[in-house]
């Protein structure tokens, strides 16, 4: 990853130091390592946790299926609304036990909302519960009879799940090429006209499950860097209809313009954008192909090109209407957007800093992360106070306490505007004083806050925290104007600073009750450094300009989750 990759000096640097038998940090980062573990381990229920009827209280649900239908369901369709509703009406007034199935769903719904429940993510522990109860009954080897758009709309919501509360939400993209081989055994790649005939509710139904999966294929391999492996050739299926889901009632329903807002605007938006989005990915992503400056500059105007025309036609939408999308649907667009933009420039941003050529792109990389991070963290002082209502408290929140692409894009964000401030210092020859962004100085010390507020939400993997601390003292030396063995100290000082505030969290989160765990902790203490692996054995070199996934599976990812 580029923005990682800008601060390998630092990695360089820091390594030989903290192997030094004086320096408490590694111990530390090591006890972080152990009770992250021992944590993610408490979390987690047996295996397998066998399904059961058990629900949250009707009001904490009843919170939870709002917050996922005004948000998941609006950007990627998955249900049809009435009738989801109808049957979880019924279901809390039934006497007998409800269908198995649709608990399931149910329960997967509730695990995406609860990141956006409240700020301390509080329902971890139950959502993850609830995405291994889904695991569990997906897992019955009882295939044919799951050939359904039910059990497609299953697996759907387990991906979504698995990745916002972070159950192996790296590894999803794999799991998403078994969900499109079975989508396409059932025939959802041939449009509906194209198959017997069918009621015009399923046919938009199996239109609008297609729309997602194709999304999902896109959004993760993007996030894991790897190939599509899907092309606009391998189907023929239509994009949904403009209608609410009120009109698939009718035996016959007429689509509205698209200048009409609709349950589907967002999801529309997205697909009229699928095609250049697949392309930027085969481009960055694909075997055998190189991302010249020239395919990257079509493809960026044709991107903008799309993204203007949705864009106007949203704004045009009648204020008054129902179906007007909302803050964190129309955020949640522009996300998509932004996302695509950067990982076409990010490739070039090194190269712009000693070759003009590339100095749009570095105006682009610039430009478009202080936008994703002033939506991801709009209290930044980025945004203006009067505008800050504008972003979605649900958004602010999935970023900091979600384990999906947000996250991960807002902190490579990030890190390449700490990337771009380096350079401004380092390009700097004149005689009378450095002008830096003030900007990213607080850009820069606000992630380092919100790392920290990820962790009191319950992360625990402490070396994103670490990183951002040890390139924010490389940042300060320089503007200071220290020497180049003035450094070694500072980050010591930094890391240490470091780790012993996540040590002291995560001992109170755990209480040190097991005795295992405590002599685990003090046989640290007594360990040689040298018997340690590497601290900074982590290989930053991607292939894939468009892997910005944090949390990818290789074990040197060391940002990512720790497993």
């Amino acid at each position: 990853m580029v923005g990682v990759g800008m601060f390998m000096d630092i990695l360089d640097t820091v390594e030989p130091l903290l192997q030094d038998a004086n320096s408490r940090a590694l111990f530390d980062l090591q006890k972080c390592k152990l009770l992250g573990k021992f944590i993610k381990t408490r979390r987690s229920p047996a295996w397998p946790t066998i399904p059961t009827h058990n629900l949250p209280p009707k009001d904490l649900a009843d919170t939870l299926v709002g917050i996922y239908l005004r948000t998941f369901e609006a950007c990627t369709r998955v249900f049809h609304i009435p009738t989801f509703k109808r049957d979880y009406e019924a279901l809390w007034a039934a006497r007998a036990p409800p269908d198995m199935a649709f608990v399931i769903q149910l329960k997967l719904v509730l695990a995406i909302a609860a990141p956006m429940y409240d700020d301390e993510f509080s329902l971890r522990a139950s959502a993850i519960h609830w995405i291994y109860e889904a695991q569990t009954y997906i897992s019955e080897p009882d295939f044919k009879a799951r050939l359904s758009l039910p059990h497609l709309q299953t697996i759907i919501l387990h991906f979504m799940a698995r990745e916002v509360v972070g159950v192996e939400g790296g590894l999803i993209w794999i799991s998403v090429g078994g969900l499109i081989r079975t989508a396409v055994y059932m025939g959802l790649h041939r449009d509906p006209v194209n198959l017997p005939m069918r009621s015009n509710f399923v046919c938009e139904m199996r239109r609008r499950l297609w729309n997602t999966i194709l999304e999902l294929a896109l959004t993760t391999c993007m996030a894991a860097g790897a190939p599509p492996l899907l092309s606009l050739d391998d189907f023929d299926t239509s994009p949904p209809g403009n209608l609410d889901d009120e009109d698939l009632a009718s035996p016959d329903p007429i689509a509205k313009p698209l200048n009409q807002p609709s349950q589907m605007s967002i999801a529309l938006a997205l697909r009229s954008m699928f095609p250049v989005r697949l392309a930027i990915s085969e481009m960055l992503n694909g075997i055998g192909r190189h991302a010249t400056y020239e395919e990257t500059i079509r493809l960026e105007t044709e991107l903008r090109r799309q993204y203007k025309g949705i864009s106007k036609t949203m704004q045009a939408f009648d204020g008054d209407s129902a179906s007007l999308p909302n803050k964190f649907q129309t955020q949640a667009l522009d996300f998509q957007f932004r996302r695509s933009l950067l990982a076409l420039h990010t490739a070039f941003f090194v190269p712009a800093l000693t070759q003009e050529r590339y100095a749009f792109s570095r105006r682009v990389v610039v430009d478009t992360a202080t936008q994703i991070w002033a939506a991801a963290r709009p209290r930044s002082g980025l945004v203006l106070s009067h505008l800050r209502d504008s972003v979605s408290d649900d958004y602010v929140r999935l970023a900091k306490n979600g384990h999906g692409t947000l996250r991960q894009i807002a902190l490579s964000a990030v890190l390449l505007l700490a990337g771009e401030l380096k350079a401004q210092i380092k390009e700097d020859d004149s005689l009378g004083p450095v002008v830096l962004r003030r900007d990213f100085l607080d850009i820069l010390d606000d992630a380092i806050e919100w790392q920290w507020e990820t962790i009191e939400a319950g992360e625990v993997n402490t070396k994103g925290f670490l990183f951002l601390k040890l390139v924010k003292a490389q940042i300060s030396g320089f503007m200071e104007g220290l020497s180049r063995d003035q450094f070694a100290p500072r980050y010591v000082r930094a890391a240490e600073e470091a780790e012993e505030r996540c040590l002291a969290f995560l001992e109170s989160q755990v209480g040190l009750e097991q005795e295992d765990l405590r002599a685990d902790l003090q046989g640290i203490n007594e360990m040689s450094v040298n018997s340690f692996p590497d601290f900074m054995d982590f290989d930053f070199s991607m292939n894939y300009p468009m892997a910005f996934d944090l949390d990818m599976t290789d074990p040197k990812a060391w940002l990512g989750g720790i497993d």
